[in-house]
């Protein structure tokens, strides 16, 4: 069996705090082939953006990886010196934020941009810097490249500095691409645009790619596999289309069933009730169980892992009947 481009075992992010210790990251694992889009999802606190920054070691103090291992090509990353993890970032995984305007200068043009993105990695002439930034920039749909290229991010919609962030995480050809809701703040329309042309670099660069995000529709539309958080644990993974028509957990099929599209026209929209547990202060057993209509005294002790096919959840009572039903 051929070895994963990543893979994560048993990761531990915590954050201490003056009220006690935040697990935001509580025992994940997963792998990511080569040329695989994964789909992290789950609604906000469940942990899914503290994974994507514990991957490539970007978690702020007092913020620390507690426990577990990132290995990347076999390469465990986690205790790096800083020096080989910036050789790594930006390169070989690259990472595209939720909010453009918070990862770009608004005082340096784009192409000042893009070339101390590449001057980061590689020694090459203003004008060959320029020539491959034209490139990405045409790769991502940015109309007139040559020419937009000395504008600021201000002078972009928020759809093309998106287009702008992802073409700077495109410039060295990474192996991966970590994308942390890179659609949330644009329209519909534009989304679908962004959607499609991921999908498609994905496809011609041969790129994996992780995909963080707590849009089931989004997600459902771009990845291979899909991996679903709860309070800092994946509660359910598996192919995208099977997770979707069966899912095992209960809180997957809370979130499939709040989709507007699952409702008839005039139905009260269904929503999962309460709301996520303080990683402060996690429940006892199952953190899910507070909300579960499944729940019962089995509840109270953690749930093991189920591994059935392809397929991984952590229930007590996985949601087959209904499911078949």
């Amino acid at each position: 069996m051929t070895a994963p481009l990543l893979e994560v075992s048993g990761l531990k992010t915590q954050f201490p705090t003056a009220s006690g210790v935040a697990k935001a990251v509580d025992g994940v694992s997963f792998r990511l082939e080569r040329g695989e889009v994964l789909g992290l999802v789950g609604e906000s606190g469940s942990g899914k953006s503290v994974t994507g920054f514990s991957l490539i070691g970007l978690v702020d103090e007092p913020g620390r990886i507690v426990e577990g291992s990132v290995r990347y090509e076999g390469r465990d990353l986690v205790g790096l010196p800083t020096s080989d993890l910036r050789r790594i970032r930006g390169k070989e995984i690259a990472m595209v934020f939720q909010d453009p305007m918070m990862t770009l200068n608004p005082l340096l043009s784009i192409a000042t941009q893009m070339r101390l993105a590449i001057a980061a990695h590689e020694r090459v002439s203003k004008a060959a810097a320029r020539a491959r930034s034209v490139a990405v920039l045409a790769r991502v749909g940015i109309p007139a490249p040559e020419s937009r290229l000395d504008a600021y991010p201000h002078q972009f919609s928020g759809g093309m500095r998106q287009r702008v962030a992802i073409a700077i995480a495109l410039l060295h050809r990474p192996k991966i691409i970590i994308a942390d809701e890179p659609t949330t703040a644009l329209d519909v329309s534009i989304q679908a645009q962004i959607l499609t042309e991921m999908k498609m670099l994905v496809d011609e660069i041969g790129m994996a790619m992780i995909w963080i995000s707590h849009d089931l529709a989004t997600v459902s539309s771009i990845a291979d596999r899909i991996a679903v958080m709860y309070a800092g644990r994946i509660v359910e993974s598996g192919p995208v289309g099977a997770v979707l028509r069966d899912p095992r957990h209960p809180y997957t099929q809370g979130l499939l069933d709040s989709l507007p599209s699952r409702t008839r026209p005039g139905e009260e929209l269904r929503q999962i009730p309460g709301t996520t547990p303080s990683l402060l202060n996690l429940p006892q057993g199952c953190a899910f169980a507070p909300r579960c209509p499944r729940a019962d005294d089995l509840c109270k002790a953690v749930p093991v892992e189920s591994v059935a096919m392809d397929r991984t959840y952590r229930c007590h009572h996985p949601e087959t009947q209904r499911s078949a039903a």
